[in-house]
């Protein structure tokens, strides 16, 4: 070990030691230069590399963004698909019951076939529930009548 005054006091004298013995000078956080030049051309690189990193940083985070937007979707599709198929499949019970054979080809045209009919099952859905409920009234008002019409006899 050296005893060296100056280097018990500088306790990066290692390093510099190392550094200056490959040619290379320390870093500027560690030998901080007078020059203002110096300072301003630095100061600029950095600013220079500061812009590109955020500007990535930017791109990343679109890049991001963009691939869940896009697995939203998907999954989106693929429920409307579903769905879709749960609904044709319950209209006709008799198509229900019949083995079908799966191709991965039409199978993908028919879940954009099927995701694509989802407004007309959707009507054909709202249309049976209305029908339903009109025909549920209907029978309470011809319960109603028929209940006033006996109510009358009786008071006779």
């Amino acid at each position: 070990m050296s005893h060296d005054t100056q280097n018990m006091h500088d306790p990066l004298s290692f390093v510099r030691s190392l550094w200056s013995g490959m040619g290379v000078t320390m870093p500027g956080m560690v030998t901080p230069t007078f020059d203002v030049d110096e300072l301003d051309k630095r100061i600029k690189d950095m600013k220079a590399v500061e812009g590109w990193l955020r500007m990535n940083l930017s791109m990343l985070q679109m890049t991001i963004q963009g691939l869940e937007m896009q697995r939203t979707t998907l999954g989106t599709v693929q429920a409307m698909s579903q769905m879709a198929s749960d609904a044709a499949k319950s209209m006709t019970p008799s198509a229900a019951e019949e083995p079908v054979a799966v191709d991965p080809a039409q199978n993908a045209f028919s879940g954009a076939a099927g995701a694509a009919m989802w407004p007309w099952q959707m009507m054909q859905q709202m249309r049976d529930q209305m029908q339903q409920t009109a025909e549920a009234v209907q029978a309470a008002s011809e319960e109603k009548a028929e209940a006033k019409a006996a109510g009358k006899r009786g008071k006779k």
